[in-house]
């Protein structure tokens, strides 16, 4: 990478390497300067290399050179000079632009060259080769060699500058100028891969500018300026599509502008509404969308008749005329008849999407047939006064299509006025946005409305009818066509008919039609087989019990019911393997042709790109073979060229010339020419500077001469302006002596006047004055009584605020009193409540203490030996027992006599406790029921 003090360096750099035919390295040299972080700081100089940088990309169609070059230099004067940025870009696309024209002209010029020696041959024998060898002609492979590239490169360069100025908000109009120039390229050339690429990219920067609402310079939709120039791009891209006939591309731009208009919240302008309409007619009518075409002629009607004030009556009559026959075309059935509820959803899905384009909101939720529908329009046409303006045939066709019934002959009426209608149109005069009207292409819908106006009303006449007497009565189409309208019609339920071939006639009315017939066909053979073998076979009645009937009767249909539940469940089991089966093997063979697919479509992957790089590499080194010739040839008849303007022969005769050799000649060609250019210069200046120090001895004496009359002639002429001047100051004297005599006597009335004025603007003074003291004593006045009140007000309401502080404190202590107050109460009652659960728990152990007891004593009285019963000394204080035995062992616990021996540890709970309370004497025999 090549390095340079200052950016001029690069450009004389750059200059030299062109001079001598690389430009190449010129080119890697600009940019690594432009790509390089030492130069981020805007000058002059910098354009001047991005003027020289874009020309070396389009000499040499290196589009990524140049893409990149345009985003360093974009983020250099983003701040700074934006203007140059647009100057830069305005000089690539003039470039591309220029260099696709001469292609394209250099193209045409070889293909209408006459250049064969035998004019009466057709072709030349390299091109019959040519030819037969590449199936081409020679202005296809002129083109593909020629005019190909160069319009690649012409269409890389418009989608490179897209794409840098996408979200740049200070050259809007530039982005897009360069999206109508690259529509303008495709409607050219009938690019329409292209044009649906670009829709695509400019549909991709409006969603990534919606997505990305944080940029820095991300232009503002909201600006009128702003979505002026984004609606314009979107109405010339419908335009473009309309004209290039791509409709679902059309389609999708007037979702494009409908979705701009609804981000915004703005209508755009009538003109352009207009356009919008009638693009909208014309996708509508090519999609067989009767309705919405309708609806927008209508909404196009609307719009002309409100904001075009040069409107004639003639073009209001051609566009009322279109606006009903328009409504008159669409079908007068439902064509959702017998739909399923998916196709119903869906229908409803569009039918809401339509009439957002069309201007019309309706509600999700109820159903949009009611609101655009046949019925629904006509009669808003009735209202809106469109019957009016129409003319008198298209009057004639709706009152026959429309009200009369029973008319047998409508065919022989009706007819006439279609070839009148036929021949009506043309283009408005006073609404160039609207297309050309032409009421003929109406003929074939209107003819078919016929058809079904006239079956309607025949299947209420006739029951049965000729198909040669009904192709009579429609004489405006085949029996086929009349056929396939009537299937349709039959179909949503329209007309109730069937048409008999064999027997050449058409039946009218609800009747069944094979299939009902056909529902119970099998159920109708069973019973009529069962019939004829009761006849063949009788059966023989046999004499039985009932009883017997009835008991067997019942175990057969258990056997049998079971028997077919048991064969339900196997066919089930069946079933379900059966599938599991099927899902595995498909599974199977998905995965193994799925595998099958990924390998083939690897191995040729691989080949291709193979095969690409193969192909790039001879291509790349046959361009460089082929430029390296081509440069070296010219600087060979260069050489010559300079070799025969000097009497020189050819320098090199009989070799095989390379570049290299050519260039080193070309220099020592040079550096000869210069050397003799610089001894011819310093022999011119050698010779010039003994001429100028001859003339200047020569101009000595004149000089002096021409200086000496010119003193003469100047003290001359000062003398004679020195006498004019005090001429003049005498004059003006003598004249301001004369006004100030005449204005002398005028003195005394001056003072007068004088001190007149003085006085009363004195008193004036001292008046405002005192007006002036009055206001500020007032102010003074007002401004004390504003700061009294202000202090008395804040006075209070401090007041108030302490207060209510007071009370809130007082209101809080109050409430913490209580609560401790409450929470102390609930401890207390807690702790009566635990004390009494206490004593409850005491008196159960105890009373569980003296069930324990009896009932050892009751088990162990069987097995002690019989001794009498000693009385037991009880203290005076304890209670009697109360009948209870008391073990000699246990006596011990409930009184101590004197000399006896320490008393024996209690036993242990049942329960896993320990009771080492001794019970109380004095307690009566009565509480343990407490």
């Amino acid at each position: 990478m090549a390095t340079f003090a200052k950016p001029e360096n690069a450009l004389k750099r750059a200059e030299e390497l062109i001079n001598v035919g690389q430009k190449q390295s010129a080119l890697q040299a600009l940019h690594d300067l432009i790509t390089s972080k030492r130069y981020r700081a805007w000058q002059k100089t910098l354009e001047k290399i991005m003027m020289k940088y874009v020309e070396l990309c389009v000499d040499m169609r290196k589009g990524r050179f140049a893409k990149d070059g345009l985003i360093q230099y974009r983020i250099v004067c983003q701040q700074v000079n934006v203007s140059s940025l647009e100057e830069v870009i305005k000089h690539f696309m003039h470039l591309s632009t220029e260099k696709a024209e001469q292609a394209r002209s250099q193209a045409q010029a070889l293909e209408d060259a006459l250049d064969v020696d035998d004019l009466e041959a057709d072709q030349r024998p390299e091109d019959l080769m040519l030819s037969y060898v590449s199936g081409e002609k020679g202005k296809e492979r002129s083109d593909r060699e020629l005019v190909t590239p160069w319009f690649k490169f012409l269409w890389e360069t418009y989608r490179t500058v897209l794409e840098i100025l996408r979200n740049n908000s200070k050259l809007e109009a530039l982005y897009a100028m360069t999206a109508h120039r690259a529509f303008q390229f495709c409607k050219q050339y009938k690019r329409t891969t292209e044009f649906r690429r670009l829709c695509e990219i400019i549909r991709n920067h409006l969603a990534n500018l919606n997505k990305y609402r944080d940029q820095r310079d991300r232009p503002d939709l909201s600006a009128p300026e702003s979505l002026q120039l984004y609606l314009d791009v979107r109405f010339e891209q419908l335009k473009i599509a309309t004209e290039l006939s791509l409709w679902q591309e059309a389609f999708r731009s007037i979702e494009d502008i409908h979705g701009l208009m609804c981000m915004v919240k703005k209508t755009p302008k009538p003109s352009l509404m207009v356009i919008y309409y009638a693009k909208l007619t014309e996708i509508f009518w090519v999609s067989d969308s009767h309705l919405y075409h309708a609806y927008a002629w209508f909404k196009l009607f609307t719009l002309q008749k409100s904001y075009n004030k040069n409107l004639t009556q003639k073009d209001l009559q051609l566009i009322a005329s279109s606006v009903l026959l328009a409504a008159l075309s669409v079908t007068p059935y439902d064509h959702t008849h017998g739909a399923s509820h998916l196709d119903l959803e869906n229908e409803k899905e569009r039918n809401l999407k339509m009439a957002g384009l069309i201007g019309f909101s309706l509600d999700p939720k109820r159903d949009s047939r009611e609101v655009l529908s046949r019925s629904a329009l006509i009669s808003e046409l009735a209202s809106k006064g469109v019957m009016t303006c129409v003319s008198q045939e298209v009057k004639d066709i709706y009152h026959l299509l429309e009200h009369e019934s029973l008319q047998l002959d409508l065919a022989s009426k009706v007819q006439p006025l279609f070839s009148k209608i036929s021949k009506i149109g043309g283009k408005l005069t006073s609404a160039s946005s609207v297309p050309e009207v032409q009421l003929s292409q109406y003929v074939p819908a209107l003819e078919k409305l016929a058809t079904l106006r006239i079956l309607q009303q025949v299947s209420q006449v006739y029951q049965t009818m000729n198909i040669d007497m009904l192709s009579k009565m429609i004489p405006f189409s085949d029996f086929s066509a009349v056929e396939k309208i009537s299937v349709d019609a039959a179909k949503y339920n329209f007309v109730a008919m069937k048409i008999d071939h064999s027997r050449s006639c058409i039946h009218f009315g609800n009747m069944d039609f094979e299939s009902d017939r056909l529902r119970d066909h099998l159920t109708v053979l069973a019973e009529s087989l069962s019939k004829v073998r009761g006849l063949i076979h009788p059966l023989t009645k046999k004499a039985s019990k009932p009883d017997t009937y009835i008991l067997g009767l019942a175990d057969i249909v258990d056997k049998e019911h079971k028997r077919l539940l048991a064969r339900k469940s196997i066919i089930e089991k069946r079933k379900e393997e059966h599938e599991r089966q099927m899902l595995e093997m498909e599974r199977e063979e998905e995965s193994k042709r799925l595998k099958q697919q990924k390998i083939t479509e690897e191995a040729e992957a691989k080949r291709l790109a193979s095969e690409y790089t193969r192909r790039e590499e001879q291509r790349i080194r046959r361009e460089i073979e082929e430029r390296e010739l081509q440069e070296a040839q010219a600087l060979l008849l260069e050489t010559e060229k300079r070799g025969k303007k000097k009497g020189k022969r050819p320098i090199i005769e009989g070799e095989k010339l390379t570049k290299q050799s050519l260039i080193e000649l070309h220099i020592s060609e040079q550096l000869k020419e210069r050397q003799e250019m610089e001894k011819k210069l310093q022999k011119l200046a050698k010779t010039m500077d003994y001429m100028e120090r001859a003339r200047r001895e020569e101009e000595v004496a004149l000089i002096a001469d021409a200086y000496r009359l010119r003193l003469r002639e100047e003290e001359i002429l000062h003398e004679r302006e020195q006498r004019r001047e005090i001429e003049l100051s005498r004059q003006h004297h003598a004249g301001d002596l004369e006004q100030k005599n005449r204005l002398a006597r005028m003195w005394d009335n001056k003072g007068i006047f004088q001190n007149g004025i003085v006085q009363r603007r004195e008193a004036e003074f001292r008046r405002l004055n005192e007006e002036r003291e009055a206001r500020i004593n007032e102010v003074i006045t007002a401004r004390k009584q504003d700061r009294l009140k202000r202090r008395k007000l804040l006075f209070y309401l401090r007041s108030e605020e302490e207060r209510l502080t007071r009370l809130r404190e007082e209101e809080e202590l109050r409430k913490r009193e209580e609560e401790e107050r409450r929470k102390k109460e609930e401890a207390e009652h807690r702790a009566k409540l635990d004390e009494i659960a206490a004593k409850q728990r005491q008196r159960e152990r105890e009373l569980e203490e003296k069930d324990r007891l009896r009932r050892e004593a009751l088990l162990a009285r069987p097995s002690e030996p019989s001794r009498p019963v000693e009385p037991v000394a009880r203290p005076p204080d304890s209670a009697p027992a109360s009948g209870v035995y008391v073990p000699r062992f246990r006596r011990g616990d409930r009184t101590e006599s004197p000399g006896s021996g320490p008393a024996a540890p209690p036993e242990p709970d049942r329960w896993g406790r320990r009771d080492d309370r001794r019970p109380s004497s004095n307690r009566p025999a009565s509480d343990r029921w407490r």
